[in-house]
């Protein structure tokens, strides 16, 4: 694939991609969001890509929607917004249902696009220089990227309404307190604690964290059987697999076990 505004390597089970527009701080326009979703469906048609981690170039993650492209765009702007916005999500529905897990290294600003970007990860690790803001409202728009869906269960409704809001300004330990990501850690340890979590995952029973994922994802909005028919039915299917066998012999045999994700 021949991206334009990405970087994508897959080195060691691990894909790395690296949103690449650092002049404009990865501002997200159309060729951006569809390399986003070509980069999903790769991650997620590969059976070699046992763990993601996604991050910014530069001094920033993402300072959302490249809003001097929606300007050029003029009456079109409407029709613009439909198209990318069908990449955008597409790249997130894809990375939300991939076995791998996704893990978001926030090195800077995450605003917008940025911040919808930054909420899909499994696990988000921040710089302590990292900022985050919802922004949309602050240009007259509504969230999208599925940051409507992430936010609130991270946060609780009203704190996710008054991000909407108000487009305050989280500080990477104020978006730690609220739930928006998971570990802050220094600018310059930002790579290596991403990197090392990363080789951890990649070496885990891939199948089992992704349909873990799922269950997870679909736990809040089942009833309580059928969420307990769905983790049967799932279990199940792992025990029938290959790392599902080789973790119960390797726990029997009291040694560490060495998963494929098959």
């Amino acid at each position: 694939m021949d991206y334009q505004h990405i970087l994508f390597e897959v080195k060691d089970g691990i894909a790395r991609i690296t949103l690449n527009r650092p002049e404009v701080y990865n501002a997200m326009n159309m060729r951006m969001s569809l390399d986003l979703m070509h980069a999903a469906i790769a991650c997620d048609e590969d059976p070699n890509v046992r763990c993601v981690v996604l991050t910014g170039a530069g001094k920033a993650f993402g300072a959302g929607g490249d809003l001097a492209s929606f300007a050029s765009a003029g009456d079109n702007v409407p029709a613009l917004m439909k198209e990318m916005t069908t990449y955008f999500h597409g790249a997130v529905s894809r990375f939300a249902r991939m076995n791998a897990p996704l893990i978001v290294a926030v090195n800077g600003v995450a605003a917008g696009a940025g911040f919808s970007t930054m909420l899909m990860g499994d696990i988000a690790v921040a710089a302590e220089s990292a900022r985050f803001t919802l922004a949309y409202t602050k240009a007259g728009l509504t969230p999208d990227g599925g940051s409507t869906y992430y936010l609130g269960r991270a946060t609780g409704l009203r704190r996710a309404v008054e991000l909407a809001l108000t487009n305050r300004t989280l500080t990477a330990r104020e978006a730690l307190e609220w739930g928006i990501v998971n570990k802050v850690v220094p600018d310059a340890d930002l790579a290596a604690e991403t990197d090392a979590l990363a080789r951890a995952l990649a070496a885990g029973p891939t199948r089992a964290f992704g349909g873990a994922k799922r269950l997870l994802a679909q736990g809040l909005e089942e009833t309580l059987e059928t969420q307990m028919e769905y983790e049967a039915r799932s279990i199940a299917d792992m025990a029938r697999g290959g790392d599902g066998r080789e973790g119960i012999a390797a726990f029997v045999a009291k040694r560490a076990p060495n998963f494929t994700g098959r």
